[in-house]
């Protein structure tokens, strides 16, 4: 078919209507060019065509004939819709008087329009129609076809207008026309009213080139050009001077563009290619004719495989190769090999003649003064492709491999191959596409080769044949060979363009110096001069302006108040440093530091580092960290900051070298503006410069020595981040921090009073249509540079615009002074609007304030020899105006410490002392290198930048010159709405900075001005003036602002008219400065940069964003999504990261992962990114502070510190055992009394044991039950090297002891089961260990591998100083992280046995956390600690029979075997002595000392006690910090060595002499307690070591005490009252789902007061409780008493009790012995017993009913189901 002739157009009007077709569909959204062409010219014999879009196309295209009207009758519209005038047939409301005020929803890319119609003629109803169907300001590039929404009911995609006007009911009698019917542009006014606006200019003026048109932006009627004059004629010359030129491209915008794409390409300086110096012999030699003067040319060539650009011979310095559109060719090539999975495929890449037909129609739609986008065309490539094989894609993914695919039909996307676009037919078609541009793109077919085509290119060239041509498209179709192209581009400005963007920006820095210096630029300075205000200047006479009594004042750059979202970025840094540290790579050991160092690296900007140093001193860093004492001034703070310049490698040597020798500081190596420098070194010295600093970062911050330091943390620090973003960074994801919104739909999310304004709000600012926007351009300047441009094509653009642009400021000076023979107004021609009214706003705002307040205007010139030109012109002329005392000119230089300007006497070292000064400030240097602003900056003017700023990074950083902070209170939570006249009326005192940090967070900004003083502790500048009056010295008051419009004198743009008041205005109102503050400043850029920037591509991000991010990173596919708008900063960064991958000169293309990986990260290494002047600085000094806090927090921990509880001042003090004594005297002990009493502040809300020898105090004021439940009292105690640690804890000594060592492999832990009986229990329990094989050796088996048999115990002979004897369980749950189970530096490397006791659910995640602990693991059954501490001492009782019987059969003793355990509390976290020498220090009281000691001396001294084994229950006192001679009644307890009484947390049992007395398995609460209690009565022996304390580390999570009701029904926790735990049997109450004896004790702990009426607060008549205490609240107090025989209990003959507690009573208790008891009358009785059954036995066995009256209604039980065993009570009254 290709071949075939059959479907060859026949007429002129068929060629019209297929280009339009093909027109329409490039810029289409659901149709795609090989369709069309498909249809239109590869199928046969196609039906004419009479109807639909085709013909309603070509009567659009000549409506404005003037043939006789068609009568037209309009189809009736369907039943039910609505047919009223002004309303659409959906019945919504679209004329303009009722929308006028309605918000509307206009698509991106639609203007609204006023569309009349005939029925109504005085009405206007609102349209959106595609902005690409309306013609320009000029009557132009207006698209055939429509594109309309409905604005009423919101109907989108009409397609005709024919089908629109039936929609929104105009009820025509002829054929429907847009032309015809459109009438009015609308646009919303000031009051933001939509009203109509200027007529549709629908006749062009001129020939309307139908495939170009211009961009109808926003403020596009504001803005029109005029036409530039034509040069003169230039002379001839030869052929030998002309140029070839490549250009390559890389960035897309998605899809085929719906707008005007303007500027330039952002990819015209990423590849430099050198001027070809061919000498080749060709053809192209013969028949050279002359050619304009200076025309350049730029041919871009693509050629398939192996073809190249054909040898040119003689001069041909003037042509240019570029390889842009071979490379885009090559990429698009490229982009099914994404599909190659899907072999076998028929999905086959664009053919040549495709995308040559492509390149064809783009260039065809650019308009006159449009430079072509490579993305853009790339983009057009990948989605015609994607469209076009969308269908056999699907197809193809859907079926299995092997099957064949069915054909695509010829209507849907994708073309089969036999209808592929012929060589033959392409020449043909491409012709016939750029025949509707007229002259403007140029095809021309050649059949033999290229040489010949190039030939005849520039033979039409110099005989003036492509005057009007902007490109000429060559096509070779040589028979036997591929098809070939070659663009030659022979527009001027684009050449200009294209050209300049091919050189990097150091090459364009470098080509201006050359040009300045070679008097190449003398031509274009003559002929500025010989206008007429350029003479005007030259003939200025000097003058001198007259001032008396100037006022010299001094500004204060100030530290500000951490703002709260740096606060919040701070901890989030502080964040990700804890979860590199809780990793299990072990990358950071934050445990192992105690200081934090940091050094921070700047770019080499002198500025910058003036400005780095001055917030690090004036943040108060320095004294966090403790460094105040080694820098004791800011010259001193000078040394934590470094220039990355050749002197930067001494001190990062110094700090490597510093860092490992103190392993125990934490060096912090902040890189700031981390985006500047990512060279790649190529030797270890190579960093001497270049582009970007040559390599230097790179050589230092990535250096073996920095990677490997476990010490040094890196941060990278910047605005831009996506160059460090690349497929190969060095910076995890995770490890990336990025700058929080503080809004969040206008949601104030951190309490913040500033609003940020940065490059987004500029663009929103663009987009409002209210007022004039702060970003913007400068037409009348863009239109003279263009003449310049034309007529010096060969000097930079760089240097026409900044002769144009100081020029202008001259001329403005001129014209605003009012000097007597500068022109008048006659010399306002000669500048623009917009430069009158910078100058005029900045010498009108300091002559108007009191105390001279001003503005400043910031030129930014990246070419310093430009800026130096630049300062030199505008000092001359401010000196000949007489303005020298008016306002500064500053030459910003970032390379040098002195600055040029004239105040020799005071040189400021930031920009920010230079705030309200009213200065120009020259702000030179190839990017900005993170300097910042003073928040009087007033005009950010970028006119000059060029375009080499078209990569995100470059063009967003300078953008962010002009970022600002807004205080929220005056800007509210609306967008910026107002224009350049109307200052917002805010005062200095409210105003923040808007600086990069520090000068935005308190309440009260850098104070303006005040006199001289002879301070020095900040920054101070002078400020020569106008003199003012003597009674306006003082700083501008703040005042309520007066009305912005009384504050211009000249009027702007945005200003009606004067200010007609009379009055003297207040110095507020005099003080625009103070008025200004809170205005962000107006930004000027370039027209073709204001064009791209304020464009929107399909995702809704502005254009740019799609751009290349950096000139060293490349994309890594053109296969690849947009960014979308939804995205997040974290989802940028993974788009980047999957994208992007670094060119060779990028440093990170030296980071290859290593085989096997898939990334190689640095462990150590983050990444803060935020926008530019938000506050970054302010944040990461804040970071080191919380920090170094955080570090020493580390080394410090919460310990319990609380006095004892119950002491009292009537215990008699008798000293039994001298002070110094190291261990108690048996004999001694036993004579000593049992205290009974309570003394654990943990225990403050349990019930009183009551003590015949203790009385409560009454006298301090009464404990009230709230203050129970309050936090209790703790310590910050740093931490010694005797601590026990938690999981957290890593250092490399322990490494081995917690199995965690990365050299080490894990350990491998079996799991062995054991089984023992216990004759309470009745049945066998069931026991598991988790043993690791390091740890086997300390159990007996059956055989290697076998059955556990025993746990080995040592000898009671056995001493070893480095092993301690006893075993040591620790139970513990839910604290498998904060758990101190880390006992190898608390034992101080004495080898031990621990045991960790758990519950069953838990032991995976306990196993995971330490694999080298041994780990018992208990029954379900068993809940509570008491079933721990149960199962603990039985087991351990179990063990010792068996290795005594092991001891025996081996023939030893089984006495000899050491019978003692440690139970200790999971919280342990430090111990310490009572030093025994009493005259070591006389300060003290007693002269005792206290002081840490490890757990090995603590243990080790107990079990060297003598006589040992005659103690059943050893324990040691709880820490407390008041010195022990301070003791309040309970203080000679302290002086004692020894005493008998109550012990927690930490015991030495002995559990061969307890073995009748058990823990009880059911307790939940205080089982150590009733066992201390029941052991005491025993006649067992207890000793507590009041030399030795414990502390208890406050651990908020997990524990024993942490308890759980619920209901069966639910499993979320719900609020139960204690009420509800108990209910009446066999009543209708719903169940809990907690076990009985819980809820039993927590109904008797909270609900005792009307249990026991009589018992509260009742301490002479306590209750009585047998053989068990319970906790029954702290207003009761209970006498606890045992029934066995023999026992010990107190003396109870004159007691009264209000109470008898009976709870699981055994045969022990008899009425006999209840009768021994006497009770006041209405004493309660409470008798608790497992079931119904038993509580009435025991009711009978005990006689009870003799004594106490008894009722049905006083029987509960717990409020458990039946199958959960509920426990039962009944309670009766004393008779």
């Amino acid at each position: 078919m290709g071949n075939s002739y059959a479907g060859q157009l026949r007429t002129t009007r068929f060629e019209e209507v297929l280009h339009n077709s093909i027109e329409a569909s490039l810029r289409s959204n659901t149709v795609v060019p090989r369709p069309v062409f498909s249809q239109l010219y590869l199928e046969a014999e196609q039906p004419p065509l009479h109807s639909g879009r085709v013909e309603n196309e070509e009567e659009e295209d000549g409506s404005q004939s003037n043939s006789p009207l068609i009568p037209y009758q309009m189809k009736p519209p369907p039943e039910g819709c609505c047919t009223t005038d002004g309303f659409c047939q959906a019945g919504r409301d679209l004329r303009l008087s009722s929308l006028a005020s309605e918000p509307l929803n206009v698509a991106p890319g639609f203007l609204l329009v006023g569309a009349k119609s005939p029925s109504a003629p005085d009405t206007l109803l609102v349209c959106a129609v595609d902005r690409r169907f309306l013609p320009d300001e000029r009557g132009r590039n207006a698209l055939l076809g429509f594109s309309g929404n409905c604005m009423g009911c919101g109907e989108k995609g009409f397609r005709y207008f024919t089908e629109f006007s039936y929609h929104i009911n105009l009820k025509l009698s002829t054929q429907p026309k847009k032309q015809k019917h459109l009438k009015y542009h609308l646009y919303k006014d000031s009051q933001g009213q939509l009203v109509r606006g200027a007529a549709i200019c629908w006749k062009g003026l001129g020939n309307t080139s139908r495939g170009s048109r211009g961009d109808w932006g926003i403020f596009s009627c504001l803005h029109a050009h005029p036409e530039a004059p034509p040069p003169p004629p230039p002379p001839p010359c030869d052929i030998q001077h002309m140029t070839v030129f490549l250009v390559l491209s890389g960035t897309f915008n998605a899809g085929p563009p719906k707008k005007r794409h303007k500027g330039w390409s952002p990819e015209s300086s990423a590849v430099k290619t050198p001027p070809s110096s061919s000498s080749s012999s060709s053809s192209l030699t013969n028949g050279a004719k002359p050619v304009a003067s200076g025309v350049c040319v730029c041919v871009c060539l693509w050629s398939p495989g192996h073809g190249s650009l054909p040898p040119l011979s003689g001069k041909v310095c003037d042509v240019q190769v570029s390889s842009l559109l071979q490379s885009c060719y090559q990429n698009s090539q490229a982009m099914p090999r994404v599909y190659q999975q899907y072999e076998p495929s028929p999905i086959q890449p664009l053919s040549v003649e495709m995308q040559i037909l492509l390149t064809v129609y783009y260039l065809v739609q650019l308009g006159p003064d449009q430079v072509p986008l490579i993305q853009d065309l790339e983009q057009i490539f990948m989605r015609s492709w994607r469209e076009s094989h969308l269908r056999e894609i699907r197809q193809h993914q859907q079926l299995q491999p092997g099957l064949s695919l069915p054909q695509a039909p010829s209507t849907l996307p994708g073309l089969p191959q036999a209808q592929a676009l012929t060589p033959s037919q392409l020449p043909w078609l491409a012709q016939l596409a750029a025949s509707s541009c007229a002259e403007g793109v140029v095809v021309l077919e050649e059949k033999a080769s290229m040489a010949l085509g190039l030939a005849g290119t520039f033979t039409r060239l110099m005989e003036g044949r492509l005057a009007h041509t902007n490109y000429v498209v060559i096509i070779c179709t040589a028979k036997g060979q591929e098809t070939e192209s070659c663009v030659v581009v022979t527009g001027k400005h684009q050449c200009r363009i294209l050209i300049e963007g091919m050189f990097s920006p150091s090459d364009s820095l470098r080509e201006i110096s050359q040009q300045l210096s070679s008097g190449m630029t003398q031509e274009l300075t003559a002929f500025c001069n010989s206008l007429g205000p350029g003479k005007t200047t030259t003939d200025l006479h000097l003058s001198q302006l007259t001032t008396a009594g100037k006022q010299s004042c001094k500004y204060c750059v100030e530290w500000r108040e951490v703002r709260p979202i740096q606060l919040v970025v701070a901890r989030k840094l502080l964040s990700h440093v804890c979860a590199i540290a809780d990793s299990s790579t072990q990358n950071l050991d934050l445990g192992s530091f105690d200081r934090v160092h940091f050094l921070i690296c700047v770019p080499p900007s002198e500025v910058t580092f003036q400005q780095t140093v001055l917030h690090l001193w004036n943040s108060g860093v320095l004294q966090q960290l403790g460094l105040d004492q080694e820098c004791l001034s800011q010259r001193e703070a000078e040394h934590y900051v470094v220039k990355m310049d050749k002197e930067a490698r001494a001190r990062i040597d110094d700090l490597i070298q510093e860092a490992h020798r103190n392993s125990n500081t934490l060096y912090i190596l902040i890189h700031d503006h981390a985006h500047w420098d990512i060279s790649r070194c190529v030797g270890p010295y190579s960093a001497s410069g270049g582009d970007f600093g040559g390599g230097l970062v790179d050589s230092l911050l990535n250096s073996l020595q920095i990677r490997d330091a476990t010490n040094i943390l890196t941060l990278h620090v910047t605005s831009f981040p996506f160059a460090l973003q690349t497929q190969h960074t060095r910076i995890s994801p995770y490890n990336e921090i990025h700058w929080p919104s503080a809004f969040n739909n206008d949601m104030d999310l951190y309490h913040e009073k500033t609003r940020y304004f940065g490059v987004s709000e500029l663009l929103d600012s663009a987009r409002s249509g209210s007022g004039l926007p702060l970003l913007r351009y400068d037409s009348s300047f863009e239109s003279m540079a263009s003449v310049l441009e034309d007529r010096f094509p060969k000097l930079h653009s760089a240097v026409i615009r900044t002769q144009v642009l100081v020029q202008h400021y001259c001329v403005a000076l001129m014209a605003v002074s009012g000097r007597p023979g500068s022109g008048g107004r006659s010399i306002h021609k000669h500048t623009s609007v917009e430069t009158l009214e910078i100058v005029q706003s900045l010498l009108s705002s300091a002559q108007r304030c009191p105390t001279h307040h001003g503005h400043m205007v910031l030129l930014r010139i990246p070419s310093l020899a430009l800026a130096g030109w630049a300062h030199q012109r505008l000092a001359w002329v401010r000196q000949r105006l007489g303005l020298g005392e008016r306002f500064e000119i500053v030459l910003g230089n970032p390379s040098q410490v002195e600055w040029v300007w004239q105040k020799i006497y005071w040189v400021p070292r930031t920009y920010l002392e230079l705030e309200a000064l009213p200065c120009i400030l020259i702000l030179s240097g190839a990017n900005p290198l993170g300097e910042s602003l003073p928040r009087s900056l007033k005009y950010c003017d970028l006119r000059v930048i060029s375009s080499s700023y078209l990569q995100r990074t470059s063009l967003e950083e300078e953008l962010g010159l002009a970022a600002y902070l807004m205080r929220v209170e005056s800007q509210g939570s609306q967008p910026l709405k107002h224009g350049l006249g109307s200052d917002l009326s805010e005062s200095d005192r409210d105003k923040l900075s808007s600086t990069d940090n520090e000068e935005e967070g308190r309440e009260n900004a850098p104070q303006p001005l005040q006199p001289f003083s002879d301070s020095s502790a900040a920054a101070t500048h002078q400020l020569h003036t106008t003199p003012p009056d003597p009674h306006h010295s003082s700083p501008c008051p703040n005042s309520n602002p007066p009305n912005p419009s009384d504050t211009q004198q000249w009027p702007s743009k945005s200003t009606s008219s004067d200010s007609s008041s009379t009055l003297p205005p207040s110095p507020l109102q005099s003080c625009s400065w103070a008025r200004g503050v809170s205005r962000p400043p107006s930004v000027l850029l370039p027209r073709a940069l204001y064009d791209i920037i304020t464009v929107c591509d399909e995702s809704g991000l502005p254009r740019w964003t799609s751009f290349l991010p950096h000139r060293s990173v490349a994309w890594a596919s053109s296969f690849r999504p947009l960014l979308s708008k939804m995205m997040t900063c974290t989802e940028q960064s993974l788009y980047y990261r999957q994208w992007t991958i670094p060119r060779p000169c990028h440093m990170d293309s030296s980071n290859r992962p290593a085989e096997g990986r898939t990334d190689n990260f640095h462990p150590r290494r983050l990444l803060l990114s935020g926008p530019p002047q938000v506050g970054k600085t302010g944040a990461y000094l804040q970071f080191l502070g919380i920090l170094s806090r955080m570090l020493i927090r580390l080394m410090e921990v919460d310990i319990y510190d609380e006095e004892e509880i119950n002491t009292s001042d009537q215990l008699e003090c008798v000293q039994y055992h001298p002070a110094c004594a190291p261990w108690p005297i048996i004999d001694t002990l036993r004579g000593m009394p049992f205290d009974y009493t309570i003394h654990n502040p943990k225990y403050e809300d349990i019930s009183t044991v009551y003590c015949p020898d203790y009385y409560p105090n009454t006298d301090g004021n009464p404990r009230r039950k709230e203050d129970v439940y309050l936090r209790r009292r703790t310590a910050r105690i740093k931490l010694s090297k005797y601590a026990a640690y938690n999981t957290y804890h890593h250092c490399e000594q322990c490494h081995q002891y917690t199995g965690f060592n990365p050299g080490y492999q894990m350990y491998e832990s079996l799991l062995h089961g054991f089984t023992f009986s216990h004759r309470l229990l009745g049945d066998e329990i069931q026991l598991y260990f988790i043993i690791p094989k390091s740890k086997q050796h300390h159990f007996s088996f059956s055989q290697p591998g076998g059955q556990l048999e025993s746990m080995r115990l040592p000898l009671t002979s056995d001493w070893n100083p480095d092993c301690i004897k006893s075993p040591i369980f620790t139970p513990t749950t839910g604290r498998h992280e904060h758990g101190l189970f880390n006992l190898f530096h608390a034992m101080d490397g004495a080898a031990h046995i621990h045991i960790l006791v758990i519950k069953e659910y838990e032991m995976a995640v306990y196993k995971k956390y330490w694999p080298n602990h041994i780990i018992l693991v208990l029954p379900t059954i068993f809940n509570g600690v008491g079933a721990a501490h149960f199962l603990i001492k039985e087991l351990s009782y179990h063990n010792l029979g068996l290795e005594r019987r092991h001891r025996l059969e081996g023939g030893g003793l089984p006495a000899d075997i050491w019978p003692f355990i440690i139970v200790s509390d999971d919280s342990c976290v430090m111990w310490n002595a009572v030093d025994l020498d009493s005259h070591r220090d006389k300060s003290h009281a007693s002269g005792r000392v206290e002081r840490n000691v490890s757990l090995k001396q603590v243990l080790q001294h107990m079990e060297a006690c003598p006589d040992l084994t005659q103690y059943s229950l050893c324990g040691i006192r709880k820490w407390v910090s008041r010195s022990q001679g301070q003791g309040k009644g309970g203080g000679a307890r302290h002086e004692e060595p020894f005493s008998r009484g109550h012990l927690h947390d930490f015991l030495l049992l002995n559990v061969d002499l307890t073995q009748d007395v058990q823990y009880n398995e059911n307790r939940f609460m205080c089982d150590d307690v009733d066992f201390t209690l029941r052991a005491h009565s025993a006649g067992l022996l207890i000793c507590r070591f009041n030399n030795f304390s414990v502390m208890k580390k406050q651990i908020a999570i997990g524990g024993y005490r942490t308890f759980i009701i619920k209901t069966k029904i639910t499993d979320v926790p719900t609020s139960i009252q204690p009420s509800q735990y108990i209910c009446a049997p066999d009543s209708k109450h719903p169940f809990l789902a907690t076990p009985a004896q819980l809820l039993l004790e927590k109904y008797l702990q909270h609900t005792s007061q009307r249990l026991f009426p009589l018992s509260a607060r009742n301490y002479t008549h306590p209750i009585l409780s047998v053989d068990c205490y319970l906790n029954l609240g702290p207003e009761v107090t209970v006498c606890f008493v045992s029934s066995r025989p023999h026992s010990i209990n107190i003396s109870t003959a004159e007691l009264l009790f209000s109470g008898l507690l009976l709870c699981f009573c055994d045969s022990f208790v008899t009425p006999g012995f209840l009768k021994k008891f006497h009770f006041l009358k209405g004493a309660i009785l409470c008798v608790i017993c497992a079931d119904r059954s038993s509580l009435r036995q025991t009711v009978v066995r005990l006689e009870l009913e003799d004594e106490w009256r008894f009722r049905l209604s006083d029987e509960f039980q717990t409020a458990n189901a039946k199958e959960d065993r509920p426990l039962f009570f009944l309670t009766g009254k004393h008779i």
